[in-house]
């Protein structure tokens, strides 16, 4: 990547390409949301780059590994959110970022979408109906041995 401009496009086309991702900017910065609730924080200005990320699974690896990270602010740190700072003459590991955001969305997506990629990705279409719930399932034989008495 040339300019932190051009990490930042990057990175925002990656973001928007998940599924009901949108983006806002109600601190004057990008938010990417997933269904109303935010995954990614990110803007670019004169300073640098920033991109601010929920990683509750490599958090602490993230902050030991990278001098780049650090705990976000206002409390968010404690939540397993961390801030990448990027200075104007710095190249942004994309790799890395792409995968904090992917981690990121899974952590804040609804299970139901996940649930969805998960079977779209892999090309499952279930053709049978959903399993019966045991409360269900009860009724119905209730219902058939009434039908035969």
């Amino acid at each position: 990547m040339a300019t932190l401009k051009q990490a930042f496009s990057h990175l925002r086309k990656f973001a928007l390409a998940y599924p009901e991702t949108r983006e806002d900017h109600p601190w004057g910065e990008s938010a990417f949301k997933v269904r109303s609730k935010v995954f990614v924080i990110a803007n670019v200005t004169e300073e640098g780059l920033h991109v601010t990320v929920k990683l509750p699974r490599s958090q602490e690896f993230a902050l030991e590994m990278h001098s780049f990270a650090e705990p976000t602010g206002y409390g968010l740190g404690r939540s397993g959110w961390i801030t990448a700072w990027f200075g104007p003459k710095d190249k942004p590991p994309l790799d890395i970022l792409e995968a904090w955001i992917d981690e990121s969305f899974h952590a804040v997506a609804p299970k139901k979408l996940l649930k969805a990629m998960e079977m779209k990705e892999s090309g499952a279409t279930s053709s049978r109906p959903a399993p019966k719930s045991p409360r269900h399932a009860a009724k119905s034989r209730r219902a058939s041995r009434s039908r035969r008495a």
